[in-house]
């Protein structure tokens, strides 16, 4: 389904408009905070997102559908880098405060008004062929292990691996220009649990004794994260008769999945059989996949596109993948159904306002008892 209408709040947030949700977990300033003066956290924030300058200009000199590309590579960096510095002197220019939200808003604003679309292209491209090789392996693999629980755990272990291509964190997107990473040996080098938010035992036993019928995930990046983490695990819940709905950006943003690269990516999956599609033997007639409206690596749940909003409207359950969506946003977002938070902590800020370790894992689950 393809978005063309005006946003709307997610109707499953027990508060969408009321002034109780917030969008941004961590707090970068109060009530009792001088107005005009940046934060110490604003101040750290706009570090980070400096940090990532260099890693997007670089990708943008790449960038053959734009002519030019260099020289508005560097105007990107230089007008970029002028809005953090305008936002450290003053916290209210630019439409801050500044958040996470924001300060995503404002770079792919950046980018866009300099005619870069989508400079992170070719790269998902790549690691969408990779990991699609990569598919019926994976997947066997998980097939393998007859014990549901364990096989649950190894399917959210498959996640967090996935979720590690992530080129929105700057050193990440270092090692990926440099080296890559494995899958498989992401899966197996994991930190150690308890994680630093680790509710899994709580969703294995919801898990062997539930069944959802709705399942609404949010999707973050192509590559190992949405092949080789959240199609299995979607499976999975195929298999078990529950009906997903998988949700995924209108505009490119870093290296997110799109709606209509994830539309390619399922095709890519399926096999027909008896006049009925499949994904490695499992029915895929209950597999949907909605634009959720949304052109940032973070999404606010107050304006998703009313096509998501229409099919969410029934479903019993709501997974929130990756870090900007299920950590730097909507960690503590409460839904009128049971919801699962998933992500890996790739900020050392991130993990500091947690309590964690960077690349900790989290899994937080909240069961609605009717």
């Amino acid at each position: 389904m393809e978005s063309s209408s005006a946003m709307v709040p997610f109707p499953l947030l027990i508060t969408p408009i009321e002034s109780t949700y917030r969008p941004c977990t961590i707090p970068y300033r109060f009530a009792s905070d001088l107005p005009r003066k940046a934060t110490p956290a604003e101040l750290t924030w706009i570090d980070v997102f400096r940090k990532s300058i260099a890693s997007f200009r670089k990708h943008a000199e790449l960038d053959d559908s734009v002519s030019d590309a260099q020289a508005r590579a560097a105007k990107f960096s230089e007008r970029y880098g002028k809005i953090l510095d305008d936002l450290e002197e003053d916290p209210e220019s630019h439409g801050g405060p500044p958040d996470c939200v924001l300060l995503c808003r404002l770079r792919e604003q950046c980018l866009r008004e300099l005619g870069f679309k989508d400079i992170f292209k070719k790269v998902k491209e790549e690691e969408n062929a990779k990991s699609l090789t990569l598919f019926e392996q994976v997947v066997k693999l998980f097939d393998n292990t007859e014990d549901g629980g364990k096989r649950l755990e190894n399917l959210i272990r498959g996640i967090f691996a996935g979720n590690i291509f992530d080129l929105g964190a700057a050193q990440l997107a270092e090692v990926f220009a440099r080296d890559g990473i494995s899958f498989l040996a992401s899966c197996e080098n994991l930190l150690p649990r308890p994680w630093v938010i680790d509710d899994l035992e709580t969703f294995k036993l919801s898990w062997m004794r539930k069944s959802w019928k709705k399942a609404v995930i949010f999707v973050d990046n192509s590559g190992a994260d949405i092949v080789l983490g959240i199609l299995p695990f979607a499976r999975e819940l195929l298999r078990r008769g529950t009906q997903v709905v998988l949700a995924a950006n209108d505009l490119p943003s870093i290296n997110d999945v799109t709606y209509s690269e994830l539309v390619e990516i399922i095709s890519k999956v399926k096999e027909m059989k008896d006049g009925r599609e499949y994904i490695l033997g499992v029915d895929a007639k209950n597999l949907l996949i909605v634009n959720s409206g949304s052109d940032l690596p973070v999404i606010d749940l107050s304006y998703v596109s009313p096509e998501l909003a229409y099919i969410s409207n029934d479903a019993d359950l709501v997974v929130l993948e990756g870090m900007g969506r299920a950590i730097e946003t909507n960690l503590y977002a409460q839904f009128k159904c049971d919801s699962l938070k998933l992500g890996m902590v790739k900020h050392p800020e991130v993990a500091e306002f947690l309590g964690g370790r960077l690349y900790d894992c989290v899994i937080k689950y909240t069961e609605v008892v009717p």
